[in-house]
């Protein structure tokens, strides 16, 4: 500090939107080629030698000296403690603070203070206090590496800043994980609420810069948008300017597996009365009687359940001969099933799959107690539960496909509405199996799961994950989104490898006599050449498409007509496509890419949102 061998160099923070630089980062540097010359090494040493306040004041005045050498126009992100930015500020009071920014012709509306967490803020109260006084002198103030485990979301709550930078381990290789892309999205919710930016910090990838642009992450930060440097940015480096102009869209990544377990927020319940350990027999039939549908009920002691009483069981021993005379006025809890059924309303579907599944079906009969926080709330029955266990793996199926684990109905629309959104054109194809249900019913379910997990490993291998877009819609029934060139021969590969790998799966028997002996869907016994593939594609220009379901529609259409034409692939045209991806390809619109082997038509599949048959 003394010898003047601190300096600041100037890392670009760029709108995602269109590449812009909106502001710059100063980052103190020390000596070149020594062990302090990276601000880690900095911190530590001036924490060892209790300099913290100095270092920090001394790394901001440096920053304003040179930036207003530099007459720079845009704004300027300073790193400051806020424990220093406490001090700073009550020891001088923003009159002197504002006099020495205006010393260095740094103008207060173009700086940012950007607290940088190092130890937790004790008084929340006084840096509040200090911050909107700061604001009111044109100030803005900045949130440092939010989600690195020193930030709170009670410091974003209470300070409001006008910008959150998103840690860089929630941006790197974000790509790959589906965990970290919900995550920004929660924060991106959370923005929305207090009418904060965002900037994501630490881009060093093409992969990471497109998906966050297609986030609608306003701001970003990182190596592959320019490293810091002495001089500050005009624009940023031409690799980052290429991808912002892409109008390609990026494919999120998602969670290869399904939830087991969705909890039961809509699991049906009636608001039943309840009865007491000394309630007698007598006073139980009393109120079945005036509660006509009320199939049982719930014991009770003060809030918690003890045991359920089944109205049907009970009405037929209170109607035998002297059973009031001898139990009439005796404690109703002889009656009580007191192993009776008790759900938590968060319970998860697994835990309520032991009910359907119990050798013990009083379950299903007597129905079971719901409980909130161990407090009874009410009764349902054994058809609720069967309804409300089926919703839930229907509402998780329609995300990920349970036995693929890729992208179901609802993800792939989402998709195509993003492909719509910005643009792109791109190519949809529909792949469906030929004479699957024959190959399932010869050999079973399982050997049947196996084939479409063959056709999901063997889709997904014959696509860019960075550019191409697999979701299994259900049954054998799977989308393919295009961005890349060679899509159509990426289909080609498909449909023949398919064939060759299929044929595996059947006996030895079956692969002599090319295919099986078994029944129509009219029942009636015929021949059936080996299971293949069908896909059926169509070319989108987002100007004749506006909806998800469009593409859908069409997709499916062409689908139907290559098993028609016992085709593996055909290519239906739209009414107007001139994109250059899929142009060369414009000869083969007419015509079927055939078959080795000729399939029929597919029979008795269960048919989902997104079929067209």
């Amino acid at each position: 500090m003394r010898h003047k061998e601190l300096y600041p160099v100037f890392q670009p923070i760029v709108s995602l939107r269109d590449g812009s630089i909106f502001s710059h980062e100063a980052l103190i540097r020390g000596p070149h080629e020594t062990p302090f010359h990276m601000p880690d090494v900095l911190l530590a040493a001036a924490a060892q030698e209790r300099l913290n306040f100095e270092f920090e004041n001394h790394c901001v005045l440096v920053a304003f000296q040179r930036w207003g050498k530099l007459i720079e126009e845009g704004r300027l992100f300073v790193n400051i403690s806020a424990a220093v930015l406490m001090e700073v500020f009550e020891q001088f009071g923003r009159s002197v603070l504002l006099e020495l920014i205006g010393g260095f012709d740094v103008l207060p509306r173009k700086l940012v203070f950007e607290i940088t967490e190092y130890e937790r803020v004790a008084d929340m109260q006084r840096l509040t206090r200090v911050v909107d006084d700061i604001r009111s002198a044109g100030v803005a103030i900045a949130l440092d590496d939010f989600g690195d485990g020193r930030s709170s979301l009670r410091l974003w709550s209470q300070i409001r800043p006008e910008v959150v930078k998103i840690d860089k381990y929630f941006t790197r290789d974000l790509s790959l994980h589906a965990d970290k892309l919900k995550t920004i999205q929660a924060l991106q919710q959370i923005a929305a609420i207090f009418e904060t930016a965002l900037v994501a910090e630490g881009i060093e990838t093409e992969d990471d810069l497109r998906i966050l642009r297609d986030l609608g992450i306003e701001y970003g930060q990182g190596y592959f948008l320019g490293r810091p440097h002495l001089e500050p940015y005009e624009q940023i480096d031409e690799a980052a300017q290429i991808v912002l102009q892409d109008r390609r869209v990026a494919v999120f990544p998602e969670l290869r597996r399904v939830a087991q377990s969705g909890v039961l927020h809509r699991l049906a319940l009636a608001e039943a009365p309840t009865v007491g350990p000394s309630t007698s027999n007598d006073e139980l039939v009393v109120l079945f009687l005036r509660h006509t549908k009320l199939h049982a009920v719930a014991v009770v002691d003060g809030t918690r359940p003890i045991g359920i009483i089944n109205r049907s069981s009970f009405m037929n021993e209170y109607s035998k001969l002297y059973y009031r005379e001898i139990w009439g006025r005796k404690s109703c809890l002889v009656h009580a099933n007191l192993e009776s059924r008790v759900i938590e309303r968060s319970h998860n579907v697994d835990e309520l799959i032991g009910i359907l599944t119990s050798d013990d079906q009083r379950y299903l009969t007597d129905g079971f107690i719901v409980t909130e926080n161990g407090r009874y709330v009410g009764l349902g029955t054994g058809e609720q539960l069967v309804r409300s266990v089926t919703e839930t793996r229907i509402e998780a199926a329609r995300h990920a496909n349970p036995l693929t684990f890729l992208p179901g109905n609802i993800p792939i629309s989402q998709h195509i509405e993003r492909l719509l959104a910005n643009g792109v054109e791109f190519v949809a194809c529909y792949a469906d199996l030929n004479d699957f249900k024959p190959f399932n019913d010869q050999y079973g379910y399982w050997r049947g799961d196996e084939m479409i997990r063959l056709l999901a490993r063997l889709a997904i291998s014959h696509c860019d994950p960075k550019r191409d877009f697999v979701g299994h819609v259900g049954g054998d029934d799977f989308i393919i989104l295009y961005q890349s060139a060679d899509w159509e021969q990426h289909c080609r590969e498909l449909v023949t490898e398919f064939a060759e790998c299929a044929i595996n799966l059947f006996d030895n028997s079956a692969r002599v006599a090319g295919g099986i002996h078994a029944e129509d869907r009219y029942g009636v016994s015929r021949f059936f050449p080996f299971t293949t593939l069908s896909i059926g594609a169509v070319a989108i220009h987002c100007d004749e498409f506006s909806r998800a379901e469009q593409v859908a529609s069409l997709a499916a259409r062409a689908k139907h007509e290559a098993k028609i034409s016992k085709a593996g692939l055909l290519v239906l045209p739209s009414s107007d496509f001139n994109s250059r991806s899929v142009s060369e390809s414009r000869e083969s619109f007419a015509k079927p890419v055939p078959l080795r082997a000729a399939g029929g038509q597919i029979a008795g599949s269960s048919e989902p949102i997104w079929a067209g048959n």
